[in-house]
């Protein structure tokens, strides 16, 4: 009985391991994909040249 209930446990830690994963992966991509926009389609300053893409 023992081997079947680790065997349960593993794979319901691995399955919420791979969803985890694919969640993060998604998130990445949509930051990565919100960076490259304000890299692209930042505004110009008073001077009319582009300022730095980065707040810090």
């Amino acid at each position: 009985m023992l081997p079947v209930v680790l065997v349960l446990l593993l794979a319901l830690l691995l399955f919420g391991l791979g969803f985890a994963l694919k969640a993060l992966w998604w998130i990445a991509v949509i930051v990565l994909v919100v960076w490259l926009i304000g890299f692209v389609a930042r505004g110009t300053n008073a001077a009319g040249t582009r300022g730095r893409w980065y707040r810090w």
